[in-house]
């Protein structure tokens, strides 16, 4: 029986659940891992980049998670259409491509030098995919090389956009042979080893999508002595898919421990890459495939957002680079022409937790409940924050349930404490749709600029303890 007290809060009925004690140690738990400053980064589709830069919403998005995290987010340049792109070094325009609709991606297209001029005035490390499924590596050497030339912030260089789904009859497969992990890795190494003295040991590798068939640990060995010019390895997921009519889970994309399973796989392709000396990011991963279907624009979504973030860190991937599809056909994006999208609030809460003086990151709970507690620590080694999410899933009908939260041993022995709530009328609320989702009462406008005013609760310590309360489908910061 999870309701054993029923109170009123905000004009909602609520069931309290039984209390849950969380103890935080004064020092990060061996479990702590570290965290990197742009461990959330943005990946944007490839043709739609340009676009991407003339939006306001962009420059004021990427500012306020740097402005958060002390550090600009990371940006991966890539996508399904960098494998249908010719570099045209006399192209004027950044992009050129025609599309039947405005929500349609290009089945083809150019790119210019400018594209390389638009991506060199990032401020975050700058990652750039390159065509590979077509099999020109003269033409993509010649676009690395003026990439290479131009741009300062150039961070790494990625060869091909998921080689495990290249179909038997992509160019790039040798005459005669049949596409696998190891004829992929092949051609990974004889593409590095011939762009490496033109621009460096800077490419990302593996980029793979179908786990655990296709990997970082398993392309590793077949790169052999090539591995010295990769710079990162990179994996992409996605916990469900909206292909073809694929049903989606709200209930289960939130869940705490069902994030906590999700994310275990990242582990040994992470711990693969760390023992060859290498960064391990998930270059492009979001809540759903194909734009991400019914689920992704929801409130639920951006408590997954969050959760999963700091469940991945914990899975010693070094960053999560959140992919931005076509404008305008983008259900999980983060923003867009006319409005900031649901999921950003979640960036937005999870950059705040994390701060820009976290050196270790922890997980206090089991990881088996519906109720995370997290601790960020400071490179003084002392805990700042704790992040408190509540998973269990509020369709905004019927009482909506409550679980407390014990927390003794703060440092403090009295006084108070100030905390901060990421709250909602319900996990499928949605912003584009008028829902009043807030991060301490504040929104973000269709510019990222924040609107409202600024609040946070204050809880009292009582014998060096407090208690707090989060809501089904709800998340605070409690700030130490």
């Amino acid at each position: 029986m999870r309701a054993i007290l029923t109170v009123g809060f905000l004009g909602v009925v609520c069931s309290l659940s039984a209390a849950i004690t969380i103890t935080v140690p004064r020092a990060p738990p061996s479990t702590a891992v570290n965290v990197d400053p742009a461990a959330l980064s943005v990946s944007l589709e490839f043709f739609a980049f340009p676009d991407y830069t003339q939006l306001t919403a962009t420059t004021n998005c990427l500012d306020y998670i740097g402005s958060l995290r002390g550090a600009p987010p990371a940006i991966r340049i890539g996508g399904t259409t960098q494998d249908r792109a010719i570099y045209d070094p006399s192209l004027q325009s950044a992009v050129n491509y025609t599309v039947a609709d405005p929500s349609d991606a290009p089945a083809s297209l150019t790119y210019g030098p400018s594209f390389f001029t638009l991506a060199s005035k990032l401020k975050g490390d700058v990652t750039v995919g390159l065509n590979r499924q077509l099999n020109n590596l003269t033409n993509s050497l010649a676009a690395a090389e003026h990439a290479n030339a131009i741009m300062e912030n150039l961070y790494a260089m990625e060869l091909g956009n998921e080689p495990d789904l290249y179909s038997q009859s992509s160019p790039i497969v040798p005459a005669g042979s049949t596409w696998s992990p190891s004829v992929d890795g092949q051609s990974q190494r004889a593409w590095f080893t011939s762009m490496a003295p033109s621009v460096g040991d800077l490419f990302q590798g593996a980029v793979y999508l179908s786990y655990p068939e296709w990997s970082t640990r398993g392309l590793i060995p077949i790169l052999s002595s090539a591995i010295s010019y990769v710079k990162t390895f990179s994996g992409h997921s996605y916990p469900q898919s909206a292909c073809g009519g694929a049903s989606t889970d709200l209930p289960s994309l939130m869940n705490h421990s069902e994030i906590v399973t999700y994310t275990s796989q990242y582990g040994s392709d992470a711990a693969a890459a760390h023992g060859a000396g290498k960064k391990y990011f998930l270059g492009e991963t979001n809540s759903a495939t194909c734009g991400g279907g019914g689920i992704s624009p929801t409130f639920g979504a951006a408590l997954w957002v969050m959760d999963y973030v700091l469940q991945g860190l914990l899975n010693n991937v070094d960053r999560l680079y959140f992919h931005q599809g076509t404008i305008g056909n983008c259900q999980y994006c983060f923003w867009g022409r006319s409005a900031v999208g649901t999921p950003f609030y979640g960036a937005a809460f999870v950059s705040d937790f994390l701060g820009d003086n976290s050196a270790r990151l922890a997980m206090l709970d089991n990881g088996t409940g519906l109720t995370a507690v997290y601790a960020a620590y400071a490179d003084t080694g002392a805990p700042t924050r704790l992040l408190v999410y509540n998973s269990d899933y509020y369709n905004g009908t019927g009482s909506r349930s409550s679980a407390a939260v014990f927390i003794p041993g703060i440092m403090n022995a009295s006084g108070s404490v100030h905390v901060k709530r990421l709250t909602a009328p319900s996990a499928t609320a949605r912003v584009d749709q008028g829902a009043n989702v807030t991060i301490g009462g504040v929104q973000f406008d269709a510019a990222c600029q924040l609107t409202g005013t600024q609040n946070t609760e204050k809880i009292s310590i009582e014998g060096g303890s407090i208690s707090v309360s989060v809501k089904a489908s709800e998340a605070l910061i409690v700030y130490l």
